[in-house]
């Protein structure tokens, strides 16, 4: 097989050209600086990604737009739950974990019993979970417990922590959708939700654990930001309302459901963190990240799309 005829194959190339292209601006200085960077923060950009691919697996109409809220919440109940206190953390990852179901299943319940898009319910949700961590945060910044802030900021065999679990989830979601009747199921779901319930596969409850997994995975995303940043905002989440859609798109996976990419999108992570880097490195406005984003989205698109109808 043609391996260039796999798409993760482009995401990855694409981060290392513009590995290359930001240590050009450096003459080759930084060069495990910047790839340490780019694994520490592009770890978060890849779990809420890999949680915005199983929905958007699901097929057109598809997607959660209450990431950002949901990791906003899950942190900052966590961190008021733990108080600083050492030997909380496990505590707080359970509290991060489960406002993550809670959310999941409110946004499920949006969709499966008022019949609302998903657009619409993740959207009218993340207001609310949005005003929560608001009302529960009242302007404090609570630090994390001092081994769990040592661990988000550590490394292993010189890989940064957040990168390992980043890496964990990644091969856990590939088990999933490649071994697991469900991950067939959802796959079958995505490429035709009326045939798939047809042919027996119980499609509400894909779709309920799939609106339920991206949802934990932004508590977990949450969690392990406040915990590397030394505290939760109340806008921590905003960037990676655009980040999920981004990396699955530029990933590989296909935006009309039923197939999904989850090597192309650590690689579009990776890809992402990098573009910004070297545009921070040639002083563009801040403006300048969303735009370039909002571009490399249209002309992935444009391309799948031009690709299906020439086939």
């Amino acid at each position: 097989m043609n391996p260039f005829a796999r798409p993760w194959i482009w995401s990855w190339g694409a981060a290392a050209l513009a590995f290359a292209l930001t240590l050009g601006l450096t003459s080759g200085r930084g060069a495990g600086e910047l790839a340490y960077a780019a694994l520490s923060f592009g770890a978060f950009a890849a779990i809420v990604g890999l949680g915005q691919m199983l929905v958007i697996t699901l097929g057109p109409g598809n997607v959660d737009l209450s990431i950002p809220a949901t990791m906003t919440l899950s942190a900052t109940l966590a961190l008021k739950v733990m108080g600083s206190e050492p030997g909380t953390a496990l505590l707080g990852l359970a509290v991060a974990l489960a406002v993550g179901l809670g959310a999941g299943l409110a946004n499920f319940a949006l969709i499966y019993l008022l019949r609302l898009p998903p657009i619409i319910a993740t959207l009218a949700a993340s207001l609310i979970y949005q005003s929560l961590a608001i009302w529960s945060n009242r302007g404090l910044r609570i630090k994390p417990p001092p081994e769990l802030a040592d661990f988000a900021t550590g490394r292993l065999l010189g890989v940064p922590n957040v990168a390992w679990v980043g890496l964990g989830l990644a091969v856990l979601i590939w088990l999933v959708l490649e071994r697991s009747v469900w991950g067939r199921w959802l796959l079958a779901s995505g490429q035709n939700m009326r045939a798939a319930r047809l042919a027996g596969v119980p499609v509400e409850m894909v779709r309920a654990v799939t609106y339920l997994s991206v949802a934990v995975c932004a508590g977990l995303a949450g969690f392990l930001l406040a915990s590397f940043s030394g505290g939760a905002a109340l806008n921590m989440g905003s960037e990676y309302l655009l980040m999920s859609i981004a990396v699955v798109v530029i990933g590989g996976s296909s935006i009309a459901g039923g197939n999904s990419n989850v090597p192309g999108v650590w690689g579009a992570a990776l890809f992402m963190f990098l573009v910004v880097s070297m545009l921070n490195s040639y002083g563009a406005a801040a403006g300048a990240r969303n735009v370039l984003t909002g571009a490399i989205i249209i002309a992935i698109v444009i391309a799948a799309s031009t690709g299906r109808v020439r086939t």
